[in-house]
């Protein structure tokens, strides 16, 4: 098991989907904290013991959840290293943003309802927009109990539906360390894209501590 797992030429990388498991919520489990670990890290490390030891709390529970996480396909190799951005927050958001809808409409905002940038919205909306997502996630907290436990929808996100239940504005929140942040998107999202992976990288590596492999 081991010689198969630890391919020597490849380099760790979340999925799309691995890093939306990362963030979805904030409850730990060790899938979550490890993909977390891993988006800490300032480049993509490379599949070997050394590495893993430092993802994980041993290198035997590390292989295993390896194992698990690679069967849900929320990890990738690949066969160059990558390197996180350190440009400006503004300057490679707002980039990163327009790829992950088809109209281009989206913006990132803080938990208090400040917006971080913006791809396509204009300033004074992208401001009550923040506004809204501080007041939606506040009222998902005080109601978590029936949503997440009663009910158990095992999702937090909200949207603004049309008469068909198509969503036309949606809200996720993102939990980064101790920090949520909220997407908000107009239309159909794109989480399958490859940059929606560096924008949770971008943020898990500005607000948590990094992790040097």
């Amino acid at each position: 098991m081991e010689e198969i797992k630890l391919h020597k030429d490849l380099f760790l990388l979340p999925t799309p989907a691995g890093a939306y498991y990362a963030v979805a919520e904030a409850v730990e489990t060790p899938p979550r904290r490890w993909l977390v670990n891993l988006l800490r890290c300032q480049q993509t490390p490379r599949l070997n013991r050394e590495s893993l030891e430092l993802l994980g709390e041993t290198f035997s529970q590390s292989l295993s959840l390896l194992g698990r996480i690679q069967s849900l396909r929320w990890v990738q190799g690949l066969k160059d290293p990558l390197v996180v951005s350190d440009k400006p927050l503004e300057d490679i958001l707002p980039k990163l943003l327009a790829q992950l809808v088809e109209d281009g409409k989206a913006l990132l905002a803080d938990h208090q309802g400040f917006y971080l940038a913006t791809s396509g919205f204009p300033h004074e909306t992208a401001e009550e927009l923040a506004a809204l997502s501080a007041d939606l996630l506040s009222l998902q907290d005080r109601h978590a109990g029936l949503l997440l436990g009663n009910l158990n929808l095992g999702s937090q996100a909200w949207g603004v539906i049309d008469a068909a239940g198509n969503s036309r504005l949606g809200i996720w929140p993102m939990h980064i360390g101790k920090h949520r942040f909220a997407l908000i998107m107009t239309g159909i999202p794109h989480f399958n894209h490859p940059d929606f992976v560096h924008l949770v990288w971008i943020l898990m590596t500005r607000y948590t501590p990094s992790i040097l492999i």
